[in-house]
């Protein structure tokens, strides 16, 4: 029997040593190769071929978002499900938007992921029946926008993760420690971010930011 080879890409190696060993196990699945952040995983995918790549979204130096999108622009057959601790309409929907056939939780590391992975690996959607639920929700109640007035599709998803921590108050160097980056990446987050936006000062980023949900209304 075939094997589906699969790519696993998250920047914490306990996590991809527990998922290997896990995907491992099972009769038809073995794990092809392994990445800590979105540059090596692209550097991978140029002499590693596999059927299924399992992505989390926040890492190092190119979030998953961007490595979907780029995957995706490259040609690359390879089909991708999306593992991530974030419960989140907007990143589920950005996620398939950009590419991906599937999305699961990293708390169902368990027969719920191999039911996704041999979905996935079949060129099928697979997502869970809460995460069916939310994004149907979301499409039944958002109200329709352009798509150039969508933070989440104007911005990268490490330009969001900054405008996140800058609008609730968090400092430079706050932001920079919490992502594990340089103040001075903060920095050209920053300014990328606000370019792309149209604004000039943070009060215009809180105003964007409780516009679209990322902050409660009282804020």
């Amino acid at each position: 029997m075939s094997k589906i080879k699969i790519i696993l890409a998250d920047d914490h190696s306990v996590l991809r040593t527990g998922l290997k060993l896990l995907l491992n196990n099972e009769p038809d699945l073995i794990v092809a190769g392994e990445a800590s952040d979105g540059e090596q995983l692209l550097r991978l995918l140029e002499s590693v071929t596999a059927d299924v790549l399992i992505t989390d979204l926040a890492m190092p130096n190119m979030g998953g978002l961007e490595c979907i999108k780029e995957i995706k622009s490259r040609g690359y057959s390879i089909k991708i499900l999306v593992l991530t601790m974030y419960e989140d309409e907007h990143y589920l929907k950005t996620a398939m938007q950009a590419g991906a056939l599937g999305y699961v939780e990293k708390q169902a590391v368990d027969t719920e992921l191999f039911e996704a992975v041999r979905t996935v690996a079949k060129g099928q959607r697979y997502l869970s029946p809460g995460n069916a639920q939310l994004l149907l929700n979301t499409l039944l109640t958002e109200t329709p926008v352009t798509q150039s007035d969508d933070p989440y599709v104007v911005l990268t998803h490490r330009e969001r993760e900054v405008l996140k921590y800058m609008v609730r108050g968090y400092s430079m160097s706050q932001v920079a420690q919490l992502l594990c980056i340089s103040v001075k990446t903060v920095d050209t987050y920053k300014t990328r971010m606000m370019e792309k936006l149209g604004c000039t000062e943070k009060c215009q980023l809180v105003q964007y930011a409780i516009k679209y949900g990322m902050l409660p209304t009282s804020t």
